[in-house]
């Protein structure tokens, strides 16, 4: 193991580690949020993937959160099953739709491909509208805490939730991170810098956005059937516009591109919000003023910024 192997390792396996040890002593305020927090992120390193990594800007990313959501769910809802295989559905489901969803966009580059994923995604929204009859559309519906024993262990109760929240963040970064490192991962990064010439070099960049599309989709299909379970809520809201705005803005400010961007700017966001809604009704006012203050000074958002004057080896 080289030295700077050993270094990222530690940074990572760091934060986790702090993450894990934070349940013990954080107020059950913090405590809560910090579980919301953990499953948000998950979701945005599914997005990171295809847009820090591959350089591809999705608008339709709520499509997939919504997808693990609603087939976790619904299945729970109507199926009958229990939360093990209604979050495998979810997964499934994810992956599935991500698939082919990349089939049809994937034919498409640039502001083309931004429209297509997001009439895919609208396309998603209102379908879940129409179907209200089994989906409550925008009202949603609850999942009952009977509905969310997992192999005997309540997920409603807030210490099993923040170890569940915490075991599906450290897959997704511990996957993201040795996806990036791994020689796929690398040309990926390639594909962002230059298509043409990772071509040249006899690259296969169709299959290689492919399957970054159907990674991206699939992590963020698990972390939409995870909200689902873990906070026992489905609703159509997480299928909207805005859903898929979130994650672009948390990987931006957190660093695109970067491993611990998409948690960086996941935490940074929930509590900048968090805060100053506490402080006036014009609480997004104040977020939109720090927003563009970090896109002026920090435009390579908060990791990135440590990458490129701290740490240029950082992944």
């Amino acid at each position: 193991m080289t030295r700077q192997t050993a270094r990222i390792l530690a940074l990572h396996g760091g934060l986790l580690a702090v993450l894990f040890a934070a349940q013990f002593v954080l107020p059950a305020y913090h405590h809560g949020n910090l579980a919301r927090i953990m499953v948000l992120a998950s979701y945005a390193i599914g997005y990171n993937i295809l847009f820090g990594y591959t350089g591809l800007l999705s608008l339709g990313h709520a499509l997939f959160f919504a997808a693990g959501m609603y087939a976790m769910g619904l299945g729970i809802q109507y199926g009958g099953l229990s939360p093990a295989p209604a979050f495998l559905a979810g997964v499934v489901a994810g992956a599935l739709i991500s698939g082919a969803l990349a089939l049809l966009a994937l034919r498409t580059t640039g502001v083309a491909f931004m429209i297509v994923t997001l009439m895919f995604a609208q396309a998603g929204y209102l379908t879940i509208l129409y179907f209200g009859e089994y989906t409550r559309g925008d009202e949603g519906f609850v999942i009952q805490t009977a509905q969310r024993m997992l192999w005997g262990i309540n997920l409603s109760d807030p210490v099993n939730r923040y170890f569940a929240a915490f075991g599906l963040f450290a897959i997704s970064l511990s996957l993201s991170l040795w996806m990036v490192r791994a020689p796929f991962g690398r040309v990926l990064v390639a594909i962002r810098e230059n298509e043409d010439r990772v071509q040249m070099l006899g690259y296969d960049t169709y299959v290689h956005k492919l399957g970054a599309m159907v990674v991206s989709g699939t992590i963020s299909a698990a972390a939409g059937a995870a909200y689902g379970l873990l906070f026992g809520y489905a609703g159509a809201s997480f299928a909207s516009v805005q859903y898929s705005i979130f994650p672009l803005l948390w990987v931006l400010l957190g660093g695109a591109g970067t491993v611990l961007g998409p948690f960086i700017g996941t935490l940074f966001m929930f509590y900048l919000i968090d805060l100053s809604s506490g402080v006036t009704t014009a609480y997004m006012l104040i977020a939109g003023v720090v927003l563009v203050a970090l896109t002026l000074f920090a435009p390579q958002g908060l990791a990135g910024e440590v990458r490129r004057r701290v740490w240029r080896g950082l992944p």
